[in-house]
């Protein structure tokens, strides 16, 4: 991919070629994201998350990954992709528990 002038600043331009920069830049950062699987069964009395664990960067503390976040004491996520993306989803997950709680008095089923 080539950057012709000024054709990758927006998502509604074209470039002479006829490609939508912002798009496959797009596409190229999801299919090199983590590539991590993620598998979850729910039982009647319990359930079961698995996930890879992969640490990108040797200088980084391997009990700090994690892509299994708690929402509520009841609610728990696993995400898989990008771990700042994760940060900012599950950030936003918590908000609107929080939110629904303080509107209707109970925590979110």
């Amino acid at each position: 991919m080539s950057r012709d002038s000024n054709y990758d600043h927006h998502i509604s331009i074209f470039s002479p070629q006829g490609r939508l920069y912002q798009m496959e830049y797009a596409f190229k950062a999801a299919s090199s994201a983590s590539g991590l699987t993620g598998v979850s069964l729910r039982g009647k009395n319990s359930c079961v998350v698995v996930t890879q664990k992969k640490v990108p960067d040797r200088l980084m503390d391997p009990i700090s990954v994690s892509h299994m976040f708690n929402i509520t004491p009841k609610i728990g996520v696993l995400t898989t992709g990008m771990i700042a993306d994760c940060k900012a989803q599950v950030q936003r997950m918590r908000y609107e528990a929080a939110d629904f709680q303080f509107k209707f008095g109970y925590s979110i089923p």
